[in-house]
């Protein structure tokens, strides 16, 4: 090895030697060139014996003083071994000097003054309490229904817009949208609204067997099914279904910055994106509203043979309890639900944030908006048609 090598310093003598006058002073002497290399293993040997010095005396009123007369040359890792001794004295209470250091040096050490800017205190965290708690939710649901309202003005004018120019419209993640929507959601739809409509005739025929009018069992089942059930079910499936994906497709790309490209390129993110959708959930939605109806009809239908009820007498009674107007009340509030649960899904999609979890969040918080505005959309629905008769 010669003698150029940057490692031959550490071979031959240490560059700072620790010295203890007393039990209130000690001294490290610095000497050569103190850089990354002479620093080796001497940097952990300084500080374990400064630790050492400061636990017997207590740390106040200790001096550490740095006696840099004899340094040939710094480097940035020797002011990082100088910082570090110093915040260590300084936080046990002590005092820390430097001594013969080169002028040249000085504006480069004045840089890291004070000291306590590199070491910051920790902030405690502030105690929250039911007061505070119930204030950050209160605003945190103010945000979210500034938040809606803001998104449903824009989405409606989109809507209006999207009527005034067709063409415009990217009906290719229309139809996209339509058939996962839609067509990929029949099964379950299916099997939901035939179990609704075997349960709902069973437990409908228990009560009204006591009085023999088993029966009104297939016209209630059937007016029920029709007005309530069938968009409520259907609803509440795309809601689980459709609404998340909506939202992880759209938060996907929200984590991407894809959304930011579109405003970025002078792209409408509502028209570009959402438009499509919510009008996807516009067409399928009293579709397959519709499916429920006749697949939960059906079940009920079946259901009624075991109580000796035969098919005429079950498709006269059911056209006698459910009009066109029952048909089209459903299908009216199937397709509200339809604009909800893709709005919704599109919104969270939309609010996504940052980080690994926050597509599945924003899942998460499609579902829930869905059904909450699901149910608060039924009952004023439900409100209006009892006015109204509708």
């Amino acid at each position: 090895m010669s003698i150029s090598d940057p490692n031959f310093s550490t071979l031959t003598a240490p560059v700072a030697v620790w010295s203890q006058r007393d039990q209130t002073h000690a001294e490290v002497s610095l000497s050569g060139a103190v850089n990354v290399y002479s620093l080796a293993g001497v940097w952990s040997d300084i500080r374990q014996k400064q630790t050492a010095w400061l636990e017997l005396g207590g740390g106040k009123g200790q001096t550490l003083a740095f006696d840099a007369s004899k340094v040939s040359s710094l480097d940035g890792s020797a002011f990082a071994f100088l910082i570090d001794v110093e915040e260590v004295q300084q936080k046990a209470g002590g005092q820390f000097n430097i001594e013969g250091l080169d002028p040249k040096y000085q504006p480069l050490l004045r840089e890291f003054d004070p000291i306590s800017n590199l070491f910051p205190v920790p902030a405690p965290k502030q105690k929250t309490n039911f007061v505070v708690i119930t204030g950050m939710a209160a605003q945190n649901l103010l945000d979210d229904a500034r938040g809606l309202i803001t998104f449903t003005g824009h989405l409606a004018s989109d809507l209006a817009w999207s009527i005034r120019n067709i063409r415009q419209v990217r009906w290719g993640d229309f139809v996209n949208a339509a058939v996962e929507a839609g067509i990929a959601a029949l099964p379950i739809v299916g099997l939901v609204a035939f179990l609704i409509g075997v349960i709902l005739s069973f437990q409908a025929a228990i009560g009204m067997e006591q009085f023999g009018a088993v029966s009104f069992v297939g016209p209630l089942a059937a007016l029920g099914i029709v007005r309530e059930m069938g968009p409520l079910i259907t609803a509440i499936l795309l809601a689980g279904r459709s609404s998340a994906a909506f939202a992880a497709e759209i938060g996907t790309m929200t984590v991407n910055s894809e959304v930011d490209a579109l405003v970025t390129g002078g792209l409408s993110p509502i028209r570009f994106l959402v438009v499509p959708r919510v009008l996807a959930g516009i067409l399928v939605a009293p579709i397959l509203t519709l499916f429920a109806d006749v697949v939960s009809i059906f079940s009920s239908m079946l259901t009624m043979q075991i109580y000796g009820i035969p098919f005429i007498n079950f498709y006269n009674g059911m056209l006698a309890a459910v009009d066109v107007e029952d048909v089209l009340s459903g299908l009216v509030k199937a397709t509200l639900f339809g604009v909800v649960v893709s709005a919704m899904g599109c919104l969270r999609g939309m609010q996504t944030g940052t980080g690994a979890a926050a597509v599945g969040i924003s899942a998460t918080r499609a579902v829930v908006s869905s059904i909450v505005m699901i149910v608060l959309v039924d009952g004023i629905f439900a409100y209006i048609s009892y006015r109204t008769g509708f």
